[in-house]
């Protein structure tokens, strides 16, 4: 069950502000909304009586997440915007990139589906431009959304990877075929917690940070097993519901949208730096930090940036 290559082509990607920088990809809410309801936090009938005053607090609150990240030394590329895609801004589902390598996701839902192209487009373009090695695609009949269901734990060398609600089963063996990395596969039981970026992020410190709920006891024992008492910062419902796991680590910070004041204490208390940015108009969409970003310079064998030249086990092809 290994994943087929792409051969690259010429197609087109918006600008971008790719340098030295920690990479990643995101993609504006110029069309955001909720039209559709694909999880249990989608009301298109409540979106549609504030549209407007929800669409002003989207491109804010987006912006305002950019500009945390690039002020921290981020570059970003974008990911252009299209009509009728309003979930295309969750750029964390376009794929799982590791060591210079993209493997495309494939959605479970057909609203999302016409997504999939134009993540391909653009992970091609960064294979010419040699900010990717090679992009692979899925096997057939395996779904999987993206880094919203494969996080990468540096920290332990190893991918966890949810399954249930949108990602079957199968998908971690594709990753670990692609990547060559031990993976961890975890079901997820509640449908608020529909991807595993919802409910669980892995620190390159080493902490966990994961709302035990969102799993079934064998992934409960399977996270226990692997990350020690110290490491495990179990969530609360109304700390996990306000998408605290759904976070972005950067320059010794975690960047969510909301943190309560116990999780801030066990955070710092542990050397890490907290940072607000309300991304409150995403969660309509059961989305927040982590899901409006993808990390594109990975890597499993040290330094976080990586050029096609640098990968050892792949390149591009032709």
């Amino acid at each position: 069950m290994k994943p087929q290559s792409y051969a690259p082509r010429v197609d087109h990607l918006p600008s971008s502000e790719v340098g030295g920088g920690p990479q990643f990809l995101m993609c504006p809410p110029r069309y955001f909304g909720v039209h559709y309801t694909i999880n249990p936090w989608m009301d298109p009938e409540a979106w549609s009586k504030a549209e407007g005053s929800l669409k002003v607090n989207a491109e804010r609150q987006w912006t305002s997440l950019h500009e945390a990240l690039t002020s921290r030394g981020a570059d970003v590329t974008f990911l252009r915007c299209q009509p009728g895609l309003p979930d295309l801004v969750f750029t964390a589902n376009a794929g799982v990139i590791l060591d210079g390598l993209a493997l495309l996701s494939r959605f479970r839902h057909p609203e999302r589906q016409a997504e999939q192209p134009i993540a391909a487009a653009a992970f091609r373009r960064l294979v010419e431009q040699q900010h990717l090695a090679a992009v692979f695609e899925l096997p057939p009949n395996v779904t999987l959304e993206g880094a919203g269901d494969c996080i990468w734990d540096r920290h332990r060398r190893l991918f966890w990877v949810g399954y249930g609600p949108r990602s079957t089963r199968d998908a971690g063996r594709v990753v670990a075929a692609c990547f060559g990395v031990e993976t961890v596969s975890l079901e997820l039981v509640d449908p608020r917690f529909y991807h595993l970026d919802t409910a669980l992020c892995a620190l390159p410190t080493g902490e966990l940070i994961y709302y035990p709920e969102a799993f079934t006891d064998a992934g409960r024992r399977e996270i226990e097993a692997r990350v020690e008492p110290s490491g495990r910062l179990a969530l609360a419902h109304e700390e996990a519901t306000q998408f605290a796991a759904n976070a972005v680590f950067l320059d010794g910070c975690v960047l969510m949208s909301h943190c309560s004041e116990r999780l801030r204490h066990e955070l710092e208390a542990r050397g890490i730096g907290v940072i607000e940015t309300p991304l409150g108009a995403f969660w309509r969409s059961g989305g927040s930090a982590c899901c409006l970003t993808l990390r594109l310079d990975h890597t499993s064998y040290g330094a976080e940036r990586v050029s096609c030249a640098a990968v050892p086990h792949a390149t591009a092809t032709a």
